[in-house]
């Protein structure tokens, strides 16, 4: 399995047309209720009938995995404010123990400790540092909020991928996809995400998966043995 951390700058496009926005009610209601879809302990029930099935949204982490992950997350916060104090602005998400930090670290050396910190946090595979050492903002804040549920939302649309593989974290413009995912996968979410309006760049951190690694993730499958005929 290959982590993909490399920043990847996007141009902006033209702005999608209203028709394209005008999300289907209980669809959006969906998604935009759903900001726990990525760090949810168990399989989510959305409740909602499509095609007169009920849409069931499963995480590709174990459920031990997405325990540990939340764990990490709040020790996570914990180091920060024991780092930063007062100054804190930074946020630590992690997804199958690998923990991305955003947001503002005064300096370089704040910047560094803050990652020193949290990489002695147990279990902590890797950590990707995106912190900069701007200014507060926000506005933009309220900004990335609108802009990580449209990425949900698009993500939720797309008929080809499971919205649930994906974790959204935006900061600044900047969109950061997270997930275990298949090469096309991937491929296929981050042009979804930069035909955004309001999309300054995105940034893969994903774990690339086989196919065959994929199906081994199916929900109620026994490792090793082979899909239920269709």
């Amino acid at each position: 399995m290959t982590h993909l951390h490399a920043p990847l700058a996007v141009p902006c496009r033209s702005t999608p047309t209203a028709a394209s926005w005008r999300w289907r009610p209980v669809a959006l209601a969906l998604v935009l209720g759903a900001s726990g879809l990525m760090t949810g302990c168990a399989p989510l029930i959305l409740g909602g009938v499509m095609g007169g099935s009920m849409v069931v949204a499963s995480d590709r982490r174990t459920p031990g995995t997405q325990v540990e992950d939340q764990t990490i997350e709040l020790k996570a916060g914990a180091r920060v404010r024991d780092v930063m104090g007062e100054r804190e602005g930074v946020s630590a998400v992690s997804y199958n123990r690998v923990v991305l930090l955003v947001g503002n670290a005064p300096s370089e050396a704040d910047k560094a400790a803050v990652e020193q910190a949290v990489s002695r946090i147990p279990n902590v595979r890797s950590v990707v540092n995106e912190l900069s050492a701007q200014g507060v903002n926000f506005t933009s804040g309220f900004n990335d909020s609108v802009l990580t549920s449209k990425v949900k939302a698009t993500l939720f649309d797309a008929k080809d991928l499971q919205v649930s593989a994906f974790k959204v974290v935006s900061n600044r413009g900047v969109v950061y996809l997270m997930g275990r995912v298949t090469e096309r996968e991937a491929n296929r979410a981050a042009a979804l995400t930069r035909s955004i309006s309001g999309v300054q760049k995105v940034v893969r951190v994903f774990e690339i998966v086989t196919d065959a690694e994929l199906i081994e993730m199916q929900p109620g499958r026994a490792p090793g043995t082979a899909p239920a005929p269709g």
